[in-house]
Protein backbone atom coordinates (compact mmCIF):
# COMPACT_ATOMS: atom_id res chain seq x y z
CA UNK A 1 0.00 0.00 0.00
CA UNK A 2 2.86 2.40 0.79
CA UNK A 3 4.37 1.91 -2.65
CA UNK A 4 0.99 2.23 -4.33
CA UNK A 5 0.34 5.54 -2.55
CA UNK A 6 3.85 6.73 -3.45
CA UNK A 7 3.33 5.87 -7.12
CA UNK A 8 -0.03 7.66 -7.10
CA UNK A 9 1.74 10.75 -5.74
CA UNK A 10 4.42 10.53 -8.42
CA UNK A 11 1.90 10.16 -11.25
CA UNK A 12 -0.19 13.06 -9.96
CA UNK A 13 2.91 15.20 -9.58
CA UNK A 14 3.89 14.80 -13.24
CA UNK A 15 0.34 15.27 -14.49
CA UNK A 16 0.31 18.65 -12.72
CA UNK A 17 3.95 19.60 -13.33
CA UNK A 18 4.02 19.53 -17.12
CA UNK A 19 1.18 22.01 -17.82
CA UNK A 20 2.10 24.13 -14.79
CA UNK A 21 5.70 24.49 -16.01
CA UNK A 22 4.49 25.63 -19.42
CA UNK A 23 2.26 28.21 -17.71
CA UNK A 24 5.20 29.30 -15.53
CA UNK A 25 7.29 30.12 -18.58
CA UNK A 26 4.74 32.80 -19.41
CA UNK A 27 5.63 34.65 -16.21
CA UNK A 28 9.07 35.60 -17.58
CA UNK A 29 8.12 39.31 -18.05
CA UNK A 30 6.97 39.62 -14.41
CA UNK A 31 9.16 41.09 -11.64
CA UNK A 32 11.22 38.37 -9.86
CA UNK A 33 9.16 38.32 -6.63
CA UNK A 34 5.84 38.15 -8.51
CA UNK A 35 7.23 35.40 -10.72
CA UNK A 36 8.37 33.46 -7.66
CA UNK A 37 4.99 33.76 -5.93
CA UNK A 38 3.25 32.24 -8.93
CA UNK A 39 5.75 29.44 -9.43
CA UNK A 40 5.73 28.54 -5.72
CA UNK A 41 2.09 27.52 -6.15
CA UNK A 42 3.53 24.30 -7.60
CA UNK A 43 5.33 23.42 -4.34
CA UNK A 44 2.32 24.27 -2.19
CA UNK A 45 0.09 22.14 -4.41
CA UNK A 46 2.54 19.22 -4.13
CA UNK A 47 2.45 19.49 -0.33
CA UNK A 48 -1.34 19.30 -0.44
CA UNK A 49 -1.19 16.35 -2.85
CA UNK A 50 1.37 14.65 -0.59
CA UNK A 51 -1.03 14.92 2.34
CA UNK A 52 -3.94 13.55 0.30
CA UNK A 53 -2.13 10.74 -1.51
CA UNK A 54 0.42 9.64 1.11
CA UNK A 55 -1.04 10.98 4.38
CA UNK A 56 2.19 12.89 4.99
CA UNK A 57 1.91 16.22 6.79
CA UNK A 58 4.24 18.49 8.78
CA UNK A 59 4.39 20.77 11.81
CA UNK A 60 6.70 23.70 12.45
CA UNK A 61 8.24 24.77 15.76
CA UNK A 62 9.85 28.19 16.09
CA UNK A 63 7.87 30.07 13.43
CA UNK A 64 8.28 33.21 15.56
CA UNK A 65 11.98 33.15 14.64
CA UNK A 66 11.30 33.83 10.96
CA UNK A 67 10.55 37.54 11.25
CA UNK A 68 10.51 39.99 8.36
CA UNK A 69 14.24 40.59 7.88
CA UNK A 70 15.69 38.94 4.76
CA UNK A 71 17.97 36.19 6.03
CA UNK A 72 20.15 33.27 5.01
CA UNK A 73 18.56 29.93 5.89
CA UNK A 74 21.08 27.18 6.63
CA UNK A 75 19.31 23.87 6.87
CA UNK A 76 19.75 20.15 7.28
CA UNK A 77 19.18 18.37 3.96
CA UNK A 78 17.69 14.88 4.11
CA UNK A 79 15.23 14.63 1.23
CA UNK A 80 13.47 16.44 -1.59
CA UNK A 81 10.66 17.32 0.81
CA UNK A 82 12.27 20.43 2.29
CA UNK A 83 12.68 21.97 -1.17
CA UNK A 84 8.89 21.97 -1.33
CA UNK A 85 8.01 22.85 2.25
CA UNK A 86 10.38 25.78 2.66
CA UNK A 87 8.49 27.58 -0.09
CA UNK A 88 5.42 27.50 2.15
CA UNK A 89 7.21 28.07 5.47
CA UNK A 90 9.52 30.95 4.57
CA UNK A 91 9.09 34.24 2.64
CA UNK A 92 10.08 34.41 -1.07
CA UNK A 93 13.45 32.75 -1.41
CA UNK A 94 16.18 31.73 -3.81
CA UNK A 95 18.19 28.55 -3.62
CA UNK A 96 21.89 27.99 -3.99
CA UNK A 97 21.97 24.82 -6.08
CA UNK A 98 24.05 22.87 -8.56
CA UNK A 99 23.52 24.13 -12.08
CA UNK A 100 22.78 20.63 -13.43
CA UNK A 101 19.34 20.79 -11.79
CA UNK A 102 18.30 23.46 -14.29
CA UNK A 103 18.72 20.94 -17.10
CA UNK A 104 16.03 18.57 -15.78
CA UNK A 105 13.02 18.72 -18.16
CA UNK A 106 10.04 20.71 -16.84
CA UNK A 107 11.19 20.74 -13.20
CA UNK A 108 14.47 22.47 -14.03
CA UNK A 109 12.81 24.89 -16.44
CA UNK A 110 10.42 26.08 -13.74
CA UNK A 111 13.27 26.24 -11.23
CA UNK A 112 15.25 28.50 -13.55
CA UNK A 113 12.40 31.02 -13.46
CA UNK A 114 12.70 31.47 -9.68
CA UNK A 115 16.02 33.40 -9.81
CA UNK A 116 18.19 30.64 -8.25
CA UNK A 117 21.92 30.97 -7.64
CA UNK A 118 23.06 28.05 -9.80
CA UNK A 119 26.73 27.17 -9.34
CA UNK A 120 29.36 24.80 -10.61
CA UNK A 121 30.36 23.09 -7.37
CA UNK A 122 33.76 22.21 -8.84
CA UNK A 123 34.62 25.86 -9.42
CA UNK A 124 35.85 26.40 -5.86
CA UNK A 125 36.59 30.03 -5.04
CA UNK A 126 34.81 31.27 -8.17
CA UNK A 127 31.57 29.67 -7.01
CA UNK A 128 31.88 31.48 -3.66
CA UNK A 129 32.32 34.77 -5.47
CA UNK A 130 29.26 33.98 -7.59
CA UNK A 131 27.18 33.22 -4.51
CA UNK A 132 28.28 36.50 -2.91
CA UNK A 133 27.62 38.65 -5.99
CA UNK A 134 24.27 37.09 -6.84
CA UNK A 135 23.34 36.75 -3.18
CA UNK A 136 23.70 40.50 -2.67
CA UNK A 137 21.53 41.06 -5.72
CA UNK A 138 18.81 38.70 -4.48
CA UNK A 139 18.82 40.16 -0.95
CA UNK A 140 18.39 43.66 -2.38
CA UNK A 141 15.39 42.39 -4.34
CA UNK A 142 13.79 41.12 -1.12
CA UNK A 143 14.59 37.42 -1.43
CA UNK A 144 15.80 35.17 1.35
CA UNK A 145 18.64 32.76 0.53
CA UNK A 146 18.40 29.04 1.29
CA UNK A 147 21.53 26.89 1.52
CA UNK A 148 22.37 23.38 2.67
CA UNK A 149 25.79 23.63 4.33
CA UNK A 150 26.43 19.88 4.09
CA UNK A 151 26.13 20.22 0.33
CA UNK A 152 24.10 17.07 -0.26
CA UNK A 153 21.40 14.96 1.34
CA UNK A 154 22.32 12.89 4.38
CA UNK A 155 20.60 9.88 5.89
CA UNK A 156 18.79 10.38 9.22
CA UNK A 157 21.32 10.02 12.00
CA UNK A 158 24.26 10.91 9.74
CA UNK A 159 26.19 14.16 9.56
CA UNK A 160 28.14 15.51 6.62
CA UNK A 161 30.89 18.09 6.68
CA UNK A 162 29.47 21.58 7.15
CA UNK A 163 30.96 23.79 4.45
CA UNK A 164 31.72 27.41 5.18
CA UNK A 165 30.11 28.98 2.07
CA UNK A 166 26.80 30.04 3.62
CA UNK A 167 28.49 31.45 6.72
CA UNK A 168 31.02 33.27 4.54
CA UNK A 169 28.27 34.94 2.52
CA UNK A 170 26.37 35.82 5.71
CA UNK A 171 29.50 37.42 7.14
CA UNK A 172 30.31 39.36 3.96
CA UNK A 173 26.74 40.66 3.56
CA UNK A 174 26.08 41.13 7.29
CA UNK A 175 22.95 38.97 6.97
CA UNK A 176 21.60 37.01 9.90
CA UNK A 177 21.46 33.22 9.71
CA UNK A 178 18.36 31.15 10.46
CA UNK A 179 19.30 27.54 11.33
CA UNK A 180 16.75 24.84 10.48
CA UNK A 181 16.50 21.20 11.55
CA UNK A 182 13.94 18.60 10.47
CA UNK A 183 13.42 14.85 10.20
CA UNK A 184 12.03 14.61 6.65
CA UNK A 185 14.42 11.77 5.80
CA UNK A 186 12.46 9.44 8.08
CA UNK A 187 9.39 9.84 5.85
CA UNK A 188 10.77 10.68 2.39
CA UNK A 189 14.03 8.71 2.19
CA UNK A 190 16.94 9.73 0.01
CA UNK A 191 16.92 8.17 -3.48
CA UNK A 192 13.57 6.45 -2.95
CA UNK A 193 10.07 6.96 -4.33
CA UNK A 194 8.65 5.69 -1.02
CA UNK A 195 6.70 8.23 1.04
CA UNK A 196 5.78 7.06 4.56
CA UNK A 197 2.69 8.44 6.31
CA UNK A 198 3.15 10.60 9.36
CA UNK A 199 4.10 14.10 10.44
CA UNK A 200 7.45 15.64 9.60
CA UNK A 201 8.81 17.94 12.30
CA UNK A 202 10.56 21.16 11.36
CA UNK A 203 12.39 23.25 13.95
CA UNK A 204 13.48 26.82 13.25
CA UNK A 205 16.17 28.24 15.50
CA UNK A 206 16.67 31.78 16.75
CA UNK A 207 18.51 34.05 14.29
CA UNK A 208 22.28 33.99 14.58
CA UNK A 209 23.68 37.53 14.62
CA UNK A 210 26.78 37.49 12.40
CA UNK A 211 28.10 40.90 13.46
CA UNK A 212 31.75 40.69 14.58
CA UNK A 213 31.81 36.94 13.92
CA UNK A 214 34.14 35.09 11.57
CA UNK A 215 32.64 32.58 9.12
CA UNK A 216 34.15 29.66 11.05
CA UNK A 217 32.37 30.76 14.20
CA UNK A 218 29.07 31.27 12.37
CA UNK A 219 29.10 27.83 10.76
CA UNK A 220 30.10 26.18 14.04
CA UNK A 221 27.19 27.81 15.88
CA UNK A 222 24.88 26.71 13.06
CA UNK A 223 26.19 23.15 13.03
CA UNK A 224 25.97 22.75 16.80
CA UNK A 225 22.37 23.93 16.92
CA UNK A 226 21.18 21.88 13.94
CA UNK A 227 22.84 18.63 14.97
CA UNK A 228 21.63 18.88 18.56
CA UNK A 229 18.08 19.62 17.38
CA UNK A 230 18.09 16.81 14.80
CA UNK A 231 18.94 14.28 17.51
CA UNK A 232 15.82 15.37 19.38
CA UNK A 233 13.63 15.20 16.26
CA UNK A 234 14.90 11.75 15.27
CA UNK A 235 14.03 10.20 18.65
Amino acid sequence: MLYLRSIIFLVGMWIFTIPFTLASLLTFPFPPIARYKFISIWAKTMLYWLRISCNLNFVVKGEQNIGSTASIVLSKHQSAWETLAFQKIFPPQVWVLKQELLWVPFFGWGLAMTSPIAINRKAGRKSLEQILTQGLDRLKKGFWIVMFPEGTRTQPGQKGKYHIGGAWVASKTNTQVIPVAHNAGLFWPKNSILKKPGTIQVSIGEPIDVKNKEPNEIIKLTENWIEKEVLYLND
